[in-house]
């Protein structure tokens, strides 16, 4: 399975909402300008998030997106899987011999796994955590 511009693009957006999540509604515009990115792809992107109700709109003036729920209960798998479909590697097909059956099931699961128990919060942290890292100067 490869992650496509779809969901990496789809992350960046919910990172950058949970980032932003009590200072109000935020633009696409300015998403699309922090992380120079097409603010028409970006659109494209987030009707699915926002039928998938895990972003609301504002409208208005000063409107944008917000997250629907807090940034610890939206996963990464909720987001790739809104974005792009089921998470498998591979199609397993029944008629396969057993051990390679088990190879796809077991790497599929693993990912899952991952992406399942790596909240919003939890990259957002971490990018924040990394920028910090990257201007520490030691002497």
């Amino acid at each position: 399975m490869k992650i496509s511009t779809k969901g990496r693009y789809g992350l960046t957006i919910m990172m950058a909402l949970a980032k932003k999540s009590g200072e109000g509604p935020v633009s696409l515009k300015s998403i699309a300008k922090e992380y120079k990115l097409s603010e028409h792809y970006l659109e494209q992107l987030i009707a699915p998030l926002r039928n998938a109700m895990l972003v609301k709109s504002v409208r208005g003036a000063y409107g944008g997106y917000m997250l629907a729920k807090d940034a610890n209960e939206i996963t990464a798998g909720d987001i790739i899987r809104v974005l792009e479909g089921p998470i498998s590697p591979v199609e397993v097909m029944d008629d396969e011999e057993p051990a390679k059956r088990d190879l796809w099931i077991k790497i599929r699961d693993a990912v899952k796994d991952v992406l399942d128990n790596t909240t919003l919060d939890d990259l957002a942290k971490f990018e924040d955590k990394g920028k910090q890292e990257y201007y520490m100067f030691y002497i």
